[in-house]
C-alpha cells in the first residue's frame, strides 16, 4: 500500500454554530472554508466537514462488555496525546457515552478509547495503542 493519505468525511448537523462551538471551541479543531450550508475542520490533519442536514438517531453493538455506538468515527491518537486529550475532554465538561479506559487489556490490541457525541448526535470514538503495529491485530 502507498503512503496513508487523509481522509475526508462529512457528517450531519442541524446548527453550523453549535458546530463551531463543540469541534471549534471545546474540542479545538481548527476551521477552514465554509459557508451557509457546510464548515470544514482540520481533524488531525484529516478533513472533517459539517454538513447541514436531518439528523439520524444511531444504534449500538457490544464491544468489551460496553455499549458502542454505530455509526462512529474518531481517529486513532499517539499513545502520549490520549490522556492530554482526555483531560482536556474533561474539562470541557464532555458528556462521554464511554469513559476514557484500557480496553483489551493485556490481549492483542490492547488500546485506550473513549466515546462521546457532538451535540447533534453523531458519535466520536478516540482511542490509542501502544504500538501501531497493534492496530489490526486479532
Amino acid at each position: 500500500m502507498s503512503q496513508l493519505r487523509p481522509f475526508h468525511l462529512a457528517i450531519p448537523v442541524n446548527c453550523l454554530n453549535k458546530a463551531r462551538d463543540f469541534y471549534g471551541s471545546k474540542l479545538g479543531f481548527e476551521e477552514g472554508r465554509s459557508n451557509d450550508l457546510w464548515i470544514d475542520y482540520d481533524f488531525f490533519g484529516h478533513q472533517l466537514v459539517c454538513h447541514i442536514s436531518q439528523i439520524n438517531e444511531s444504534k449500538s453493538n457490544e464491544v468489551d462488555g460496553k455499549e458502542v455506538p454505530i455509526p462512529h468515527f474518531g481517529i486513532i491518537l499517539e499513545w502520549s496525546d490520549f490522556d492530554s486529550f482526555s483531560t482536556k475532554l474533561k474539562a470541557e465538561n464532555i458528556n462521554f457515552i464511554i469513559e476514557p479506559y484500557l480496553r483489551f487489556s493485556g490481549l492483542p490490541g490492547e488500546q485506550k478509547t473513549m466515546f462521546f457525541k457532538d451535540p447533534f448526535g453523531n458519535a466520536l470514538e478516540f482511542k490509542s495503542f501502544k504500538q501501531d503495529s497493534e492496530i489490526f491485530n486479532k
